[in-house]
Parts: structure tokens; C-alpha cells; sequence
């Protein structure tokens, strides 16, 4: 009987028709292209190939739903999955759901939900940041940014008159070290009589008006075991293992429509505090971008970008530039061309794909993609 309980939960959960007030939809996207990468390791050797991770949006495919409980109150869910169309293997360290598996009510005040989903730094970033989670955008200089989510996560979201608040709290933010940011390292949660190993909390402030917006947020991690910090710049991560060390993001951005143009831009300043030998570190981020539908079918956009990596000497300005065909609602292809001018100690990668694209220090790298993208 115990079982059979449990599969007639499931069926309900996931059947779209099995009760008038509630819904459940699939959703998903398939994107991926072939890319040119010059300078793509330390003697400027170049590779051609399928990227692993992104084209213009991350490859994923998941399931939501609702369940109308009555007075403006619904139940919500949410599970989605990233994965790699070149081998078909699951992103963000293998989880089965590592994008996000959350669950909660949504009312009137907003929404509170449990598990596995994104911090405020990644809601806040959403409407000024042109290019977006691109695989020639942000993450190419901070992989933080478009990957920021946390495990064992309590959010609130909501929106008033406009404006947009939101904070989070993880208990532990990381199990697997891929999912969180790229390179940091594992932090699994807390630990018998020390709360603040691998604590992450967030906030935001947004608003968004008819022809312009505006946001700020401000992200924190804790220190804990195997934690590390990672600039991405080509320097080796430095280990934040004591619960006093912190790193910490502060962004401020906004965005503006005027005359069929979006122009979207801000700064992200990252202050790391380390114990070790790592010591304190400081960067700042600062990206401008435009966006143009010359057609209903074709858009250009791009985007500009400057990392200041201060204790480790490490600067880098990056330019992208991307065209954008519709074929149907559901279906693009695009071309996307970006440069990366490394400073004499820093080696960025121009391609947030990764996968061994590497330069030698003070190298430039120029890269350049055809794909197609297509969501269901």
C-alpha cells in the first residue's frame, strides 16, 4: 500500500491534466554551434571543434508546475537540468538536476521556495547584461556570474509596484565544486558548532519602468573546507578554508530602451578576505552592451567588457559581437566573433566553453562560433 501511495504521488505530480488547477510544463533548450579559438594554449596553437558548454544560452531541459491552493496562494516547482550536446553528459559536476530543483508557495508577497536555485547576484544581472550566459559574455572573465546558484538554498522573491526584492541563504553551498562557480571548489555545509562554514547569502534591489531599470546586489560566500577562490585570470586558486574568510560580490547596473535600442551595462567589485596565504584580493568588472532588431527576424548585438584584478597585477578588455537570426519562435541560428587583450600576467580565455582554450600570459585570443539554438 506504501508504494503504491507513492507512485500515484508521482503520477500526480507530473500528469498536466490530472486536476483542473494544476499545471506542469516540459520545457528545454538545445544549443550548440562550431568554434574557432586562436592562442588556444601556451605555444599559439589554434583549435576548431565543438564547444563543451555553450553556444548562446546553456543547453538544458526541465519540468515546472503550479498548483492553484485557493486566497492567491499556489504550490510551485521546479527542476531543470543542464547538459552537453557534445557528449551528451550532465553539466554542473553530473547532478541530475543541476541548474535548479526548488520547491515552494507563491502568493500575493511573493515567493518562497527550498533547494537548489539561483543567488540574487544572477537575478540581478539579468535585464543589463546584453549578451547574457553567451559563450563570449561575462563568464568568459568571472564563470561566478552566470552560474551562481547554491545548494540547500531558502529564497524570497518578490515584486511591488515595480520593484523587485529578493534575498537568499544557503546552508551550504556546494557538494560537488563545479555547479557553484566554476574552479572554487567543494563547500558541503556547515559543520557541529560552526554556522558559518560554506554560508552563502545574497540580496537584491531592482526595479524595472517602462523604459529603463535599475538593480543592485550583493553576494557572499563563506569559507570552509576545500574552498577556494578562482580570478579566472590564468593565476592558481587560493584556498579560503577558514570560516572568517569571505568572497564577496557588490553589483550595481542598469539598462535603458530608447528608439528600438537597449543599452545595458554596470560593475561587479569582488573583494576576496583569505587567512592563508592568498590574502586579501580585489577586482572589478565593468561591461557595456546594445542590442538592435534590424528586422522582427534579425538582431545584432554586443558587448564590451574591463577586469581589474589588483593584488595580482592581472587586466584584461574584452569585445563581442553577435547576429542573431529567427527562424521560427523556436528556432536560431547566430554567429558570434570576440577578442580578449590579456595584460602581461593575465590569461584569460576569450571562450566561457573552456575545455583547454588557454593562452600564454600577456596573449590576446580571438574567437569566433556558428551555432543553432532551438527551445521547446
Amino acid at each position: 500500500m506504501k508504494y503504491g501511495r507513492l507512485a500515484a504521488l508521482a503520477a500526480g505530480l507530473f500528469g498536466t491534466t490530472a486536476f483542473a488547477q494544476s499545471s506542469v510544463t516540459l520545457y528545454g533548450v538545445l544549443d550548440t554551434g562550431i568554434e574557432y579559438v586562436s592562442h588556444a594554449n601556451a605555444v599559439g596553437d589554434h583549435v576548431v571543434r565543438m564547444p563543451g558548454i555553450t553556444g548562446e544560452l546553456p543547453s538544458r531541459w526541465g519540468a515546472r508546475g503550479a498548483e492553484d491552493l485557493g486566497g492567491g496562494l499556489k504550490a510551485v516547482f521546479i527542476v531543470e537540468s543542464g547538459f552537453n550536446l557534445k557528449g551528451g553528459d550532465s553539466g554542473q559536476g553530473g547532478r541530475l538536476f543541476g541548474r535548479q530543483a526548488l520547491v515552494g508557495l507563491e502568493g500575493r508577497w511573493g515567493a518562497l521556495t527550498f533547494g537548489r536555485q539561483y543567488s540574487m547576484s544572477y537575478w540581478a544581472l539579468a535585464d543589463a547584461d546584453i549578451l547574457g550566459p553567451d559563450i563570449y559574455g561575462i563568464g568568459a572573465l568571472d564563470a561566478f556570474l552566470p552560474n551562481a546558484r547554491s545548494d540547500s538554498t531558502v529564497a524570497y522573491k518578490g515584486k511591488f509596484y515595480g520593484f523587485t526584492v529578493g534575498a537568499t541563504w544557503s546552508f551550504g553551498r556546494d557538494s560537488t565544486g563545479t555547479g557553484n562557480s566554476p574552479g572554487q571548489g567543494t563547500c558541503a555545509g556547515q559543520v557541529p558548532g560552526d554556522v558559518n562554514q560554506c554560508r552563502e547569502w545574497s540580496a537584491m534591489l531592482k526595479y524595472d519602468g517602462t523604459y529603463f531599470g535599475v538593480a543592485t546586489a550583493y553576494d557572499e560566500q563563506r569559507g570552509g573546507t576545500n574552498a577556494a577562490a578562482n580570478f579566472f585570470d590564468g593565476i592558481t586558486p587560493f584556498a579560503i578554508s577558514g570560516t572568517g574568510d569571505k568572497d564577496a560580490r557588490l553589483q550595481a547596473n542598469g539598462y535603458l530602451n530608447v528608439a528600438g535600442v537597449k543599452v545595458g551595462g554596470g560593475w561587479v567589485g569582488r573583494h576576496v578576505e583569505s587567512s592563508g596565504p592568498g590574502g586579501d584580493v580585489r577586482s572589478s568588472l565593468f561591461y557595456l552592451g546594445a542590442q538592435y532588431y534590424v528586422t522582427p527576424t534579425l538582431a545584432i548585438d554586443g558587448e564590451a567588457y574591463r577586469v581589474i584584478v589588483e593584488q595580482q597585477d592581472a587586466r584584461a578588455t574584452m569585445a563581442s559581437l553577435r547576429a542573431t537570426y529567427f527562424l521560427s519562435k523556436r528556432t536560431a541560428v547566430y554567429c558570434n566573433v570576440a577578442h580578449v587583450w590579456n595584460s602581461a600576467r593575465a590569461r584569460y580565455s576569450v571562450s566561457a566553453g573552456g575545455g583547454g582554450t588557454t593562452p600564454a600570459a600577456g596573449v590576446g585570443q580571438l574567437g569566433a562560433i556558428a551555432g543553432v539554438r532551438h527551445t521547446f
